[in-house]
């Protein structure tokens, strides 16, 4: 068993040393009946995840590095369907996107890579991952054997194997397996369904090593025979072991696909830390028994723009997750060394033989404090609209056929007394406007569902903001994500019709939607305030929002994503990579606190803070 123990160390020790050139040739990367095989000698995975589309680009570089300081062999990453198809049967594998030169970078740092294609993925990502426009396929099923869900699957994965299948290691790169489906047993356990996915990644061109993950209580229901069986959130090497063989005849090798040594906020929560001394003494164990690990996340970043998911079981509060992916993981945010990395660094260092030495850490990136920012051009968010959509009942984002964002509802309302105004099913948080004046808000965290309103007399105009807070990404309510006002809304106990709709997706630089900077507002209803500010070098920072209400914040074009003055996230990260020297803008649309007129940038990230509402 020592033996055994020191030719793996020496094995993963080659790879840490000798990096890019071990990817120079085809591998062969199988299953043993105790260990991987690569090449025919035994391989232990010491793996971390981080996923490209939190990472600006032009850091994944610095990011790989950091990997390979911290001892890491192997990255793990998902690949995100309604980013590579945000709209039916148009692709985008560009920018941000492009999954195919993530892996290739991985493969010039002398890093291998565990792929997770499978177009369900949860991670905290909107929807899980799936492209909004799937619920207006009549009938579709996510997650079945529904011939219109498994057509569209089966589009989209064979476009992800035009892109990565021939980044295999079996034909010379550096993926060294492929995940199908993902924590299925928590969701369902049709066999028949899970055979189809097999068919489906191998008619892609994945014809390499696949296999599944499931938390231990679900493995069964979740695996298919003839796949490797990897168990999501356990360590105990007695556990890991008896789980996986009891879904694998019998033997290995052995795989935590998910091991967690933190987690992730939601809007209103407190923020979630777990100390290294909590986790290193399990990952030394781990290791030391020969398992294979992929901690879940080594960097999480950013979940930029609107693609945060949220969380609902039907008998807890919604959920909505903040836009920070900062994970408490051993790299933070801006993808520095935490003393949590250092100790999972020491860690493995353990297991490896005498002499052998990591990779330096790399000098952590500057950070700078901004001083005061004026915001002096400022337009209210209802004073350049888009053409309405007229209907008499309200519509969905999904009908609208919008993505994510914002939706204006409006409709004339005869006034002169007080009353109830009941809106059915608001996704996710909507603010009510009379005349152009806010009177209130209903949230769907609190459950709510309406307000007490005193309505002036004559013809009253009545504006409901409807803001996407991201789609349900784990449960039985997959099935249940769509977004707006999904009921009637009534006034005094009458049904209100005839309602105008703006989508407001607030996209791109110019924030779309017909939306502008400049002229008049009305400070009461939500607006735009744009400014300039110089720099003489870049750096990162953290736009400082704890004076700021509830929005989102677009940097020289980039959206950072969203700020909520309840927290626990008060700060948004501003990566120095998408800084010039010279004139940046910044653009914020407030929602609430509209009279503010100043943003700062501080050196440090507030992610632990909560408030009460305003």
């Amino acid at each position: 068993m020592k033996y055994r123990v020191v030719c793996l160390a020496l094995f993963i020790t080659g790879f840490l040393i000798r990096g890019k050139e071990s990817f120079g040739q085809a591998h062969r990367f199988e299953l043993g009946d105790t260990a991987f095989l690569l090449d025919g000698k035994p391989f232990q995975l010491i793996s971390g995840e981080m996923h490209y589309p939190r990472i600006p680009r032009e850091a994944w570089r610095a990011r790989m590095k950091m990997a390979r300081a911290m001892g890491l062999n192997t990255i793990g990453t998902y690949v995100f369907w309604n980013v590579h198809e945000p709209e039916k049967g148009v692709f985008d594998f560009s920018g941000n996107n492009d999954i195919k030169a993530f892996v290739q970078m991985a493969k010039e740092e002398g890093l291998w890579v565990t792929l997770r294609p499978s177009p369900y993925v949860c991670a905290e990502w909107e929807f899980g991952g799936y492209p909004y426009w799937l619920q207006n396929e009549k009938g579709l099923v996510v997650r079945s054997k529904d011939p219109e869900y498994l057509h569209e699957y089966e589009q989209y994965i064979h476009e992800v194997g035009r892109q990565l299948a021939p980044l295999l290691v079996e034909h010379g790169g550096n993926i060294l397996m492929v995940q199908i489906e993902n924590e299925y047993g928590s969701y369902g356990s049709d066999k028949e369904y899970l055979e189809i996915n097999r068919k489906f990644f191998r008619e892609a061109g994945f014809d390499g090593l696949l296999y599944t993950c499931d938390p231990a209580p679900d493995m069964e229901k979740g695996h298919l025979r003839g796949l490797l069986p990897a168990i999501n959130g356990v360590d105990d090497p007695v556990v890991v072991r008896r789980k996986v063989s009891a879904n694998h005849d019998g033997k290995g090798p052995f795989y935590i696909a998910e091991w967690y040594p933190a987690w992730f906020d939601w809007w209103g929560a407190p923020h979630h830390t777990i100390p290294a001394e909590g986790y290193a003494g399990r990952l030394d164990t781990v290791l030391g028994a020969g398992i294979s690990i992929n901690m879940y996340m080594f960097h999480g970043g950013t979940t930029r723009g609107f693609m945060n998911g949220s969380n609902y079981k039907g008998f807890t509060p919604f959920e909505p997750q903040v836009s920070s992916y900062d994970y408490d993981a051993p790299l933070d945010e801006a993808g520095n060394a935490t003393p949590k990395f250092m100790a999972f660094r020491r860690v493995i260092a353990r297991h490896l033989p005498a002499g052998t030495r990591l990779p330096d850490v790399p000098a952590a990136k500057p950070a700078m404090v901004l001083p005061g920012i004026r915001l002096t051009e400022v337009g209210s968010l209802f004073g350049g609209l888009p053409a309405a959509v007229v209907a008499d009942t309200p519509l969905t984002f999904e009908d609208l056929h919008q993505d994510y964002g914002f939706v204006l509802y409006r409709t004339r309302v005869a006034g002169g007394r007080r009353g109830v105004l009941r809106i059915g099913a608001v996704r996710d948080y909507a603010l009510v406007y009379i005349n152009g004046k806010r009177v209130g808000v209903v949230d769907r965290r609190l459950a709510q569902d309406s307000l007490v309103v005193d309505m002036p007399a004559g013809e009253v105009r009545l504006d409901i903001l409807v803001e996407n807070m991201g789609r349900i990404n784990f449960g039985p309510y997959l099935l249940q994500n769509k977004k707006g006002i999904l009921g009637d809304v009534s006034w005094d106990g009458v049904i209100l019709k005839g309602w105008e709709h703006f989508g407001l997706p607030m996209k791109g630089p110019r924030l779309g939607g017909g939306v502008h900077v400049g002229g008049d507002v009305v400070v009461d209803e939500p607006v735009l305030r744009k400014g300039h500010w110089r720099l003489s070098r870049v750096a990162d920072t953290y736009l400082d929002m704890r004076k700021w209400g509830k929005g989102v914040v677009w940097v020289n074009g980039h959206n950072l994503g969203r700020f909520w003055s309840i927290g626990p996230q008060q700060t948004v990260y501003l990566p120095a990579e998408w800084l010039k020297k010279g004139d940046n803008e910044v653009v914020v649309l407030e929602l609430e606190k509209t009279g503010q007129e100043e943003l700062q940038g501080v050196d440090k990230p507030v992610l632990d803070v909560l408030q009460q509402g305003f």
